[in-house]
């Protein structure tokens, strides 16, 4: 994880990823049913949030990004078809960062594998961490957990 990224990670917790930061116009969430289906949407919700934020430039690597992890919070954190238990996709702007974040209702945390140029499967993290300035995960109360990915984006003004 790059240095700027973890240094964020305690005010990501408390307060980049709350409700109220949601709420008020810094941020957007969809909820995801849990359907492999899920992941198109995803890369739309990104792509129309960064379109309607005038931050296109992050386009390809957050709808990638966000693509990966909703992918991971459905094919571990949920099971598919499951009804009731979706994931949650964030992408909040924060000064000059903008966080991806998905939620899912499972409390085991990702595992990054090692890298097999063979296999089609299990190069999702690794792109996550190529794409962003750095990504990480944290266990919510109760039960599940946060993983999130940050990107650099430009000064508001």
């Amino acid at each position: 994880m790059r240095q700027e990224a973890a240094a964020v990670l305690e005010p990501l917790r408390q307060r980049v990823l709350a409700p109220e930061r949601l709420a008020a116009g810094d941020g957007a969430t969809c909820e995801l049913p849990a359907a492999f289906e899920s992941v198109r949407e995803a890369r739309r919700f990104t792509r129309t949030t960064l379109q309607h934020w005038d931050l296109s430039a992050l386009r390809e690597s957050m709808e990638l990004v966000a693509s990966e992890l909703v992918t991971n919070a459905l094919r571990y954190g949920v099971p598919v078809g499951s009804p009731g238990r979706p994931v949650r996709l964030s992408i909040v702007r924060w000064t000059s960062r903008v966080v991806c974040a998905v939620r899912d209702p499972s409390p085991v945390g990702p595992v990054p594998k090692d890298p097999d140029f063979v296999a089609e499967t299990g190069r999702g993290l690794h792109l996550v961490e190529s794409f962003s300035e750095g990504w990480g995960w944290f266990p919510l109360t109760g039960a599940g957990k946060v993983v999130w990915a940050l990107f650099l984006a430009a000064e508001r003004r």
